[in-house]
């Protein structure tokens, strides 16, 4: 396969984005070093591991879909043509995740960005031998609770917590990738958490407030 390809191909190429897995750093360097030779394959194994990873931390960051699927083309292009930059020293999916955040910093700074409020996708199939239906529809409520929560927090406050509790990203790594001391990471995270536990908290109250009442008639 020629080197000389572009990141709309390289994403074209590893669809779909959405595929699950981690990697370690031992078979991460494996692939990158095959990555380097221009082993498609190999690439698309990593693409797969991390595209849906790198898509919901976008998709945290931006609140935008279209943007976010951006992030990942170009966030894996970057992977392409520049596998020796991994250095081992942090989690693979951290190296990924730090990429992904300058591009979506990159359009987060852009005065033509434009934020149409997007929700994160919930994916409304549910497996045969899964819950009932009315287990999954609480279950997706539940998530879209959080999940709108999590957009009013500001945009540190909200990358914070997907790093350390999405990504499971240690607080050094996130203190490095937010340029800030490990100490600040740990009091944004708790009020992060503070802030999510009172939306959800009003959020309760409120449907609560607007539920109809049942009259009982003896």
């Amino acid at each position: 396969m020629s080197g000389r390809m572009s990141a709309a191909n390289i994403h074209a190429a590893a669809r779909p984005i959405h595929g699950h897995g981690d990697l370690d750093n031992a078979t991460a360097s494996y692939l990158l070093k095959r990555v380097a030779d221009k082993d498609q394959a190999a690439f698309v194994t990593i693409h797969r591991a991390m595209g849906r990873r790198v898509f919901a931390y976008a998709m945290r960051l931006l609140g935008d879909h279209e943007q976010a699927e951006e992030v990942v083309s170009d966030t894996m292009f970057e992977v392409w043509k520049n596998p020796q930059r991994f250095d081992g020293l942090s989690r693979f999916s951290t190296w990924v995740i730090g990429i992904a955040r300058h591009r979506a910093l990159d359009r987060m700074r852009s005065p033509t960005r434009m934020i149409d409020g997007a929700a994160v996708e919930i994916d409304d199939a549910l497996p045969d031998d899964g819950p009932s239906l009315e287990e999954g529809v609480a279950a997706q409520q539940r998530e879209g609770s959080v999940r709108n929560c999590m957009d009013k927090l500001s945009d540190v406050h909200r990358e914070c917590l997907h790093l350390v509790f999405y990504e499971g990203a240690p607080l050094v790594e996130v203190a490095s990738m937010q340029g800030c001391p490990e100490n600040t990471v740990k009091t944004r995270l708790f009020h992060a958490r503070q802030k999510i536990r009172n939306c959800l908290r009003l959020m309760m109250i409120s449907e609560g407030h607007n539920r109809p009442k049942v009259v009982h008639h003896a």
